[in-house]
């Protein structure tokens, strides 16, 4: 394959230009039609959980009498809870509770449980096709595993930071972003098809073209009269 230097391939593209328009703005309304109708919304709630004392106290007396001990221990016992807040136990009560028509396993599907490193803050996320059920299903957890970490541990140190709110948006639909992606597929499609349409173009263009491809030079060249037969015609 002979090489190409940027004015040719700058060339090669402005030939092709409409070609590769118009690939642009295929792939873009193919992105958009897949992401508006293929794609199911999902909602995302999310609650923010604080592990405090180990005592029974209330906050405020929690608070003042919080000690290094505790924070230790709660640290560990993060990766513990984190567990528990998925377990079947707590899962079937939630479900129970707000009365919905919906499996264990798939509802521990839509879980995510996450903790903040050297932290004793946990994150329950929940995501539904509904942004009110989200919300009910992630704050209701929480208050599940807070009376099953008191059943189990006999201890009192779950407070909730931020209580869930109901999304406004689905967290898996970004028609922008999807578009743009699409949009740069067709972009890199088209150079493709714009490179390999030139190597498959045998044809000879200009005699410059000859005496770079074959090393022969051009002693003549034949133009092109458009208007040959009107002028042929013109002299009878």
């Amino acid at each position: 394959m002979e090489d190409i230097d940027l004015k040719e391939l700058f060339m090669i593209f402005w030939n092709k230009k409409i070609q590769i328009i118009l690939f642009i703005i295929l792939f873009a309304i193919i992105g958009g039609i897949y992401t508006i109708g293929f794609i199911k919304p999902m909602y995302t709630a999310s609650t923010t959980l604080v592990l405090a004392t180990s005592s029974g106290e209330n906050t405020q007396d929690a608070t003042n009498s919080i000690t290094t001990t505790d924070v230790t221990l709660n640290s560990k016992l993060v990766s513990t809870y984190s567990e528990l807040v998925k377990s079947k136990k707590v899962l079937r009560k939630v479900i129970s509770n707000l009365n919905i028509d919906v499996k264990e396993e798939s509802l521990r599907k839509n879980i995510t449980v996450s903790s903040v490193k050297d932290t004793e803050l946990i994150e329950i996320t929940v995501s539904n096709e509904e942004p009110i059920y989200a919300t009910q299903i992630a704050n209701e957890i929480a208050n599940v595993f807070s009376e099953e970490v008191n059943d189990i541990y006999n201890i009192n140190n779950i407070h909730v930071v931020d209580t869930a709110e109901v999304p406004k948006e689905p967290s898996n639909v970004n028609v922008s972003k999807n578009v743009i992606l699409f949009a740069f597929v067709g972009l890199v499609i088209a150079i493709i098809y714009a490179l390999i349409a030139n190597m498959l173009d045998t044809t000879v263009k200009s005699a410059e073209e000859i005496e770079k491809n074959y090393g022969i030079p051009v002693i003549a060249a034949i133009p092109l009269i458009d208007n040959f037969e009107n002028e042929k015609g013109g002299r009878k």
